[in-house]
């Protein structure tokens, strides 16, 4: 044998990296105790006469204002006390504290000379976390202020997010003290818009006198420029005339001029505003008889709509988004493996395709008794496609996939690797910010569309029998499949509330409909279940089905049977029937609906008294 056969057998050793998490954890930190220690600082940047001694090169790698300062031929790339310009000392020693720490404080009353001071410090986790947090904690007393930083900042998603709030609250925001201090260009900007949900044009007009009267001596100039945006078309003779006697209009020439002249030449195509035209409806599906049913219980309108069998599609999910568009998401009637969407047209009272490109049902895993649950959703104006794929061991896999409009074609996104999934639910937040909320066994799970990526609460769930959940403002309300708790998720602490509210007051001992869930929504800022339930007829000893709508009444911590008149008994929400274990249609969609294009309707109105 040849000395070279008699060598032993050597494997070959491929080169490989290793990464210490460790150390990587602990570096940041030393170098903070570095900072706090005062070792090896090598300049000191002085700002509004306060002196913060710190190190070049972590300056440098924290931000590119930095390090283009502390690498080039610029004067302070020598010098041993670099004076900063333009920027707070306070909010400066709060990007200190970030930048040493990867910690950053955010609260209300610093979160716009935060944002400034990022934005000139060039760093962009500062400025988006600042521009998230003002999206997150919009509410009535912010909104005004937050929308004029946006705007001269040019925060886009908060500034949309201001704009969407004002719109839905005009009146309430108009009467505020901050609306006082727009400018001409944005109040204009404001009140031309189609979406204010105002009931009457009087509102705008009450809303633009408040403003020029708050400074009228360097505001009434502007009224000639204002009022064509106000739609004196939709407004009433004697409304009319009262504005032109008003003291703003009838004082001023040119004020006066521009109404008259609107009013003589008439726009019969101004558009009516939102909140003229349409009413915040639930909508609920007959399955029998091809029978929609919209209904606003504050309202106390319950509008049954009929349609005929080729008229409604095939429900797997429906989804309305934020632009108002009702969407089903339904299989192509020659390929089963291909989903389609349809869109609710308004005006005619009709589904019709929606015109985008239909989307392949993502091919479930080859698992034995593999069932597959699907629902579309809309995640800061992006759809959603899942899919969640679970065997009989309750494990599962969400995946998912988002549609683009630019290139009309759907994408591919984060899965989420699932354990328990017998009982499950989506819903989004849109109050608190664009994120899809998965509630799974005894987990909630969250998936940020800017980053992709899903998040899990570090807050167990109290129950694994969640079947329906929905967000209204900074919370998310689950109820179980028998109605017998209902649970609070706090967002902004990431907990579930210790105290319950309370459960299903059930004085005749109704049973739940079996197949059936309770269907929690919110309409008006107002918290409802809908709920079909069985009750056992003993003179002919059948099980009879009934639809019953609760409103709950936080103040008396109680729901209340509004005894609403439906005008059939069997509705469920406008979904198809998933294949596996619960969640039959648990999403209530809930949008603006043009109460006179409702072709064929029998309009029921019932006084609910919701006092």
């Amino acid at each position: 044998m040849a000395a070279a056969d008699q060598e032993p057998h050597t494997r070959a050793v491929r080169p490989r990296s290793y990464q210490d998490e460790s150390y990587l954890s602990g570096f940041l930190g030393t170098v903070g105790d570095l900072q706090k220690a005062g070792i090896l600082q090598d300049v000191v940047l002085e700002v509004e006469d306060r002196q913060f001694p710190c190190h070049r090169l972590v300056l440098s790698a924290a931000s590119p204002y930095f390090r283009a300062m502390f690498t080039s031929d610029m004067a302070e790339s020598r010098q041993k006390t670099v004076v900063l310009q333009c920027l707070d000392a306070d909010m400066f020693g709060e990007i200190l504290s970030y930048i040493y720490s990867g910690t950053l404080h955010v609260s209300l009353d610093k979160v716009q000379p935060l944002y400034q001071a990022a934005d000139l410090l060039q760093l962009d986790y500062v400025r988006d976390t600042c521009s998230s947090y003002m999206y997150l904690n919009m509410e009535h007393s912010t909104c005004v202020d937050l929308y004029k930083f946006a705007d001269a900042f040019s925060v886009y998603m908060a500034r949309k997010r201001c704009m969407q709030y004002i719109h839905r609250h005009f009146a309430k925001v108009a009467s505020s003290e901050e609306f006082c201090s727009l400018s001409v260009n944005q109040l204009t900007e404001i009140i031309s818009h189609d979406e204010l949900d105002v009931k009457e044009e009087t509102t705008v007009w009450e809303a633009v006198v408040r403003w020029v009267q708050h400074s009228r001596e360097d505001r009434t100039h502007h009224l000639p420029s204002i009022l064509p945006h106000i739609r004196f078309n939709l407004l009433t003779s004697d409304d009319t005339a009262a504005i032109l006697e008003h003291p703003l209009v009838r004082g001023d020439s040119g004020s006066s001029e521009v109404v008259r002249n609107v009013v003589q030449k008439g726009n019969s195509n101004i558009k009516r505003r939102l909140g003229m035209v349409t009413s915040e409806m639930a909508m609920l599906y007959n399955l029998e008889r091809d029978r929609l049913l919209f209904m606003n219980p504050r309202e106390g309108k319950y509008i049954s709509c009929s349609f005929g069998p080729d008229n409604i599609p095939n429900a797997i999910s429906t989804t309305v988004t934020s632009d108002n568009n009702i969407y089903i998401l339904s299989r192509e009637p020659e390929d089963h493996n291909q989903l389609c969407l349809f869109q609710y047209n308004h005006a005619e009272n009709l589904w019709e395709h929606a015109g985008m490109s239909s989307v392949s049902r993502l091919d479930p895993l080859r698992r034995d008794d593999m069932c597959v649950d699907e629902q579309l959703v809309e995640v800061d104006q992006v759809l959603f496609y899942l899919s969640l794929e679970t065997g009989a061991d309750i494990s599962s896999l969400l995946r998912m996939r988002k549609y683009n409009k630019h290139t009309d074609q759907w994408q591919e996104c984060s899965q989420l690797q699932l354990h328990n999934t017998l009982f499950h639910i989506v819903t989004v937040t849109p109050s608190y910010g664009p994120h899809l909320y998965f509630l799974s066994g005894t987990e909630m799970h969250c998936y940020d569309p800017s980053q992709d990526r899903w998040y899990s609460s570090s807050s167990p769930m109290t129950t694994a029998k969640i079947c329906s959940a929905v967000a209204m403002g900074t919370e998310i309300f689950c109820t179980d499949v028998r109605f017998t708790k209902t649970m609070v998720f706090d967002l902004m602490s990431d907990s579930w509330h210790w105290q319950k509210l309370q459960g299903w007051p059930n004085p005749r001992n109704l049973t739940v409909g079996i197949g059936s869930v309770p269907r929690l929504f919110v309409l008006g800022n107002q918290l409802y279940i809908h709920v079909e339930v069985t009750e056992y007829d003993t003179n002919t000893e059948e099980q009879l089905w009934d639809s019953l709508l609760y409103m709950y009444d936080r103040s008396a911590d109680a729901w209340r049977d509004l005894k609403a008149p439906f005008p059939d008994k069997e509705y469920t929400a406008l979904a198809h029937t998933p294949r596996c274990y619960i969640g039959r249609g648990p999403m209530v969609p809930v949008a603006h609906i043009y109460i006179p294009h409702l072709k064929g309707a029998q309009e029921h109105i019932t006084e609910v008294s919701t006092s």
